[in-house]
């Protein structure tokens, strides 16, 4: 029998996240996947500017953002004309928004986090299937199956991340309630691409012949193809070179874009379902094994990633001693509704995708590039967690998310609020130098993860510009603390340091 303080079943990218998230804070993580080795499907390839935060915090954003294609889509005709559309029509950077959408295979994503979790000393363990699982007040045992045999693995916890067949949701007995759609069929596939441009994401899309799209990955001769007719959804083919091939024809009306061998294929039917709780006992549901979406948006891959990054934090601080058990409920309190919303919002953006491919040459497929599907406007201020206030009154709420901001420190070296985020760790900013006093009584009063930050001209750190005052809200000397996954716990007056302490003891 082995032993490990949280076992994560399923390492796709809900379960590279949450391993990657508790391995950085210490916390003796084990991951399992049935599967013989990582997928190579391009899956899920879209990578929601929120998310991009998540990989900030855990160090890869860049890696991420040089994997990536540029996000430019081209609309095609079937005359031969086409109109392209840059990011920048429906999304520009700002100092508290930095980073735009990116484009990357969901295999690549899975191949960084897999990097980073390697790095800090954990291994997916492949070939190793959950059959059962028992749990008590104190523990979690599991029983997993191995080539080489079956074996027991001794949790304190166990997270289901493996999918929407999910073995832990089954063995919870938690209901999975929604709907399927299996008139509605859209056939994807990996194959090599000739004849397009490489460096734009390309759409046919017509309310006769049906919906193209060729979306090329960078440094890979491999693209994902996705197509619809009409004439599928009663029963569509299994997916072929030459059902993509012959699709491709039909619809473009075109004999211009040539298929390699498909590596990777599949059938996707719309699904929308959501599990009715998130939680039961010492066991967790996360990712697709707790919600499945339309594919429009992009939303599901990146709310599953959210769920870990929510997650992680507060079983490192129960698991450490520094929070209770109750901690862990905030978890279901704070996503479930998050799901909920997913679910809706996505199938909203593929109403809108489907009006749109009935307009044929006109179709503006940016329709599910919005405020909401960039999730950078989602929050929690009906959590638990979220502080009502202790009369500071700045732009920003409790339970909403931290803006970035570009600062200086003493040097004149410029210094992003992301910056000070990175990390494991709560982040209390001080605004103004009267908040000195209660920063240095925060710290000294609090023995958890915590960094803190005086904001003001000669400090550390000045806002040399006020970005950091504007996306904040603030006027005035104030304090404002950040929790480790990037949202606000709350704001206070500067003299407020019993406020802030309170707050972090009473996890």
């Amino acid at each position: 029998m082995s032993a490990a303080q949280v076992l994560v079943v399923g390492a796709g990218p809900t379960g590279l996240t949450l391993a990657c998230d508790l391995a950085r804070r210490g916390v003796a993580v084990r991951i399992i996947d049935q599967a013989p080795g990582p997928s190579p499907g391009s899956r899920a390839k879209g990578i929601t500017p929120r998310t991009v935060e998540v990989f900030d915090d855990l160090g890869v954003a860049g890696e991420a953002t040089r994997a990536s294609t540029p996000v430019v889509m081209r609309h095609h005709g079937r005359d031969g004309t086409f109109v392209d559309q840059r990011p920048d029509s429906y999304w520009r950077s700002s100092p508290a928004e930095p980073y735009p959408q990116l484009l990357l295979p969901q295999w690549r994503t899975e191949a960084i986090l897999r990097s980073l979790l390697s790095r800090l000393g954990v291994t997916v363990e492949y070939g190793t299937r959950l059959a059962a699982f028992e749990q008590d007040g104190h523990q979690v045992v599991a029983a997993v199956q191995h080539p080489e045999g079956g074996r027991t693995i001794t949790a304190g916890y166990l997270v289901g991340c493996d999918g929407g067949h999910s073995t832990v949701r089954r063995e919870l007995g938690v209901a999975f309630e929604g709907t399927t759609h299996p008139a509605q069929a859209l056939l994807i596939g990996d194959l090599e691409v000739t004849g397009p441009r490489a460096d734009r994401l390309h759409f046919w899309a017509d309310p006769e012949r049906g919906f193209l799209q060729l979306c090329p990955f960078t440094g890979s001769p491999v693209w994902q193809v996705a197509a619809m007719t009409p004439g599928w959804q009663a029963r569509p083919p299994a997916p072929s070179r030459e059902v993509f091939q012959h699709a491709a024809r039909e619809i473009t009306g075109s004999s211009g874009i040539e298929f390699g061998a498909a590596r990777w294929t599949s059938t996707y039917r719309v699904n929308v379902r959501m599990a009715d709780r998130l939680r039961r006992g010492r066991v967790f549901l996360a990712g697709d094994a707790a919600h499945v979406h339309p594919p429009a948006g992009g939303l599901g891959m990146n709310t599953g990633i959210q769920d870990a990054y929510n997650l992680g934090w507060k079983l490192a601080l129960v698991l450490g001693g520094l929070a209770t058990d109750a901690l862990l409920d905030t978890y279901q309190a704070e996503r479930l509704p998050i799901a909920a919303w997913t679910l809706g919002t996505s199938s909203e953006r593929l109403r809108d995708m489907v009006a749109e491919i009935g307009k044929g040459g006109g179709a503006d497929l940016g329709v599910v590039n919005t405020d909401d599907t960039r999730q950078l406007g989602l929050g929690y201020r009906w959590s638990p967690l979220s502080h009502p206030g202790t009369g500071h009154r700045g732009r920003l709420r409790p339970g909403d998310r931290a803006p970035d901001a570009p600062c200086r420190d003493a040097g004149g070296a410029s210094v992003r609020l992301f910056d000070l985020y990175r990390g494991p760790h709560f982040t209390l900013l001080g605004f103004g130098h009267a908040s000195r006093p209660a920063i240095e009584a925060v710290s000294a009063a609090w023995d958890g993860p915590l960094r803190t930050c005086l904001i003001a001209p000669g400090a550390p750190l000045a806002d040399h510009d006020g970005h950091a005052a504007d996306a904040y809200g603030i006027t005035g000397d104030a304090l404002v603390l950040v929790r480790p996954d990037g949202y606000l716990a709350l704001t206070a007056e500067h003299h407020q340091a019993a406020a802030v302490v309170d707050y972090l003891r009473s996890l």
